[in-house]
């Protein structure tokens, strides 16, 4: 062959391949939408009011606020010893409505006055008792949801708009809820005594990670569940589903070297008829999911499907460890009803939005809340990134799509192909298991356009802070990230 028919052919040839290489992916799976109502404040002016009073108080005297502070706290603590006295309190008694009130009015007090002591001790204290109080209401039915969950999540709000506007060198980064005994070998982790077969619920840093928090029907602050398994001799050891690897095993260094802007330790409580037949359960639950774990390879389930245990996600860990053991967490299961959160969600493979979403655990009437971790910075990052966050999927839900570059498909698809080679050899690929090349393609551009509405909130947040010298509340920094959005 002459040598300017072989260039002729080799052109050829490489036109051929990319161009097949640029065929774009058949229409993705059909999935149809949970037949659900996403939760709604409907208090902006509400959240307004708050930051006004705030603003207010700042002014005032330090007696008069000590004054102030008192009064609030009175009437707070007033109301919860009236509701103690009860045995059983529906679900649909006014009377918890007029307790998150109530915590709402004592709030901004306490925040200008920085008396949180007394503030975080109640809050462990009624937060402790509604989870007591939701136990007794049976399996969390949707009408019931709507009450537990701004009284749960409302208040943790709350404390955390606080806890931003205190001197860091206060901020105690462990909050203690509930003393939930267990039998089960334990350990210490950041100076928690924890237990085998504890979930931890915790957020990650990375762009998903707050695309898994906010995008449900009832938003909240975590991504990612692990189950830990401790030895007899006091070994622990966290199993996880990760993106990148599927179904793995880290320690406990490397488990929080995996960056965490938060944590919520959670146990199975100690009166459940399983446990009280078995107080080891957990442990045993715990061990199942390690042996599994080291048995086979577990890929990620990116169709998010707990159903089927051949792949898994990260609730799908503890999910199916404890169903194998008889208690089936999530009795509530996750509802996404958003067409256009769904629509960004089947961008990345998911295709069930009946599901088990990380920060839902939290309010299984079958778990007690142990502890909370969380410090300054980290918490701040977390709010904004649900600010962010909040403010995309708001476009998302008005028609926004997430594109991509079809002149770098060719080039994903080579990377994917290595990346699948990687797989077989048991390593991770540069591409997830899983993930298609376009679904690749389309992550790298949620994340620059996340990244970008980042960097622009953050300047109007600095500018804020400048001038107002307090941090913004959650409220401002969605109505900046939205600001941005449309400039």
């Amino acid at each position: 062959m002459m040598p300017g028919k072989k260039v002729l052919y080799l052109l050829l040839t490489t036109a051929t391949i990319h161009f097949l290489l640029m065929i774009p992916d058949r229409a993705t799976t059909t999935y149809q939408v949970a037949e659900a109502k996403p939760f709604v404040w409907n208090m902006d002016d509400r959240w307004a009011e708050l930051e006004h009073e705030f603003n207010r108080l700042r002014l005032l005297p330090a007696v008069v606020l000590d004054s102030l502070e008192t009064v609030k706290r009175e009437a707070f603590s007033s109301h919860v010893e009236a509701l103690r006295q009860h045995d059983f309190i529906e679900h649909s008694d006014p009377r918890l409505a007029q307790l998150l009130t109530l915590f709402f009015e004592w709030s901004p007090v306490v925040a200008a006055s920085n008396q949180t002591s007394e503030y975080l001790l109640h809050y462990s204290e009624i937060r402790n008792f509604i989870k007591q109080q939701s136990t007794k209401w049976g399996n969390i039915e949707p009408y019931q949801r709507t009450v537990l969950y701004p009284l749960l999540y409302g208040m943790r709000a709350a404390v955390e708009e606080i806890l931003l506007q205190t001197d860091s060198a206060s901020f105690d980064p462990i909050l203690w809820v509930t003393n939930e005994i267990a039998k089960t070998p334990s350990t210490r982790i950041e100076g928690i005594e924890v237990h085998s077969g504890d979930l931890f619920v915790s957020r990650g840093g990375a762009e998903v990670s707050a695309f898994i928090s906010r995008g449900n029907d009832y938003p909240g602050n975590f991504s990612h569940v692990a189950l830990l398994y401790v030895s007899e001799t006091g070994e622990p050891a966290f199993i996880e589903a990760h993106i990148e690897r599927g179904v793995a095993i880290a320690t406990a260094g490397e488990y929080l070297k995996d960056k965490k802007l938060r944590f919520m330790v959670l146990r199975p409580r100690a009166d459940l008829p399983a446990l009280k037949n078995d107080p080891l359960l957990p442990h045993q639950a715990a061990l199942f999911a390690k042996q599994e774990a080291e048995k086979r390879h577990i890929p990620y389930d990116f169709k998010m499907n707990f159903y089927d245990s051949s792949a898994m996600f990260c609730s799908e860990v503890g999910s199916y460890a404890y169903k194998k053991h008889g208690i089936q967490l999530w009795q509530a299961e996750s509802t996404i009803s958003s067409i256009g959160t769904a629509q960004w969600l089947n961008t990345f493979g998911v295709e069930n939005f009946l599901t088990q979403m990380p920060s839902d655990l939290e309010y299984d009437p079958q778990l007690s809340i142990v502890v909370e971790w969380c410090d300054p910075e980290t918490l701040f990052k977390d709010h904004l990134d649900n600010a962010v966050m909040d403010a995309l999927l708001e476009k998302a839900n008005e028609g926004m799509e997430i594109s991509y570059n079809p002149w770098l498909l060719p080039i994903a698809r080579v990377v994917k192909g290595f990346s699948m080679v990687q797989n077989v050899l048991g390593k991770p690929g540069i591409i997830p298991e899983g993930m298609t090349a376009t679904q690749a393609l389309k992550n790298n551009s949620f994340v620059d356009r996340y990244q970008n509405l980042k960097e622009k909130t953050e300047i109007k947040i600095q500018q804020f802070i400048s001038v107002n010298n307090y941090r913004p509340p959650y409220w401002q920094m969605v109505k900046m990230a939205t600001e941005s959005l449309e400039e």
